[in-house]
């Protein structure tokens, strides 16, 4: 997954978030960390592994998986999409 295609991820997600699923404040707050954090990565095109952010994200795919699948499929691909350019 390219890049581009991260960042349309991301964009889904936050697509998402808007629609108000329900999630509580502590979720959301850790959702917009972490893509802050992806984003972050991307604007700087740092190509080194980040374990903790991969983790991060990993994480987040195991804590919404049950309760909010859209969102944990959302974060699954950009994980997958994180791994691929080896971040």
């Amino acid at each position: 997954m390219s890049a581009r295609e991260l960042q349309d991820q991301l964009n889904a997600l936050r697509e998402q978030l808007e629609q108000n699923p329900p999630l509580s404040e502590a979720e959301r707050e850790d959702l917009h960390n972490l893509m802050q954090k992806i984003e972050f990565e991307l604007d700087l095109e740092n190509k080194t592994k980040d374990v903790n952010l991969a983790d991060n994200v990993n994480l987040a795919v195991e804590r919404f998986e049950l309760e909010h699948p859209t969102l944990a499929g959302t974060l699954r691909q950009i994980g997958q999409a994180l791994h691929s350019m080896g971040i």
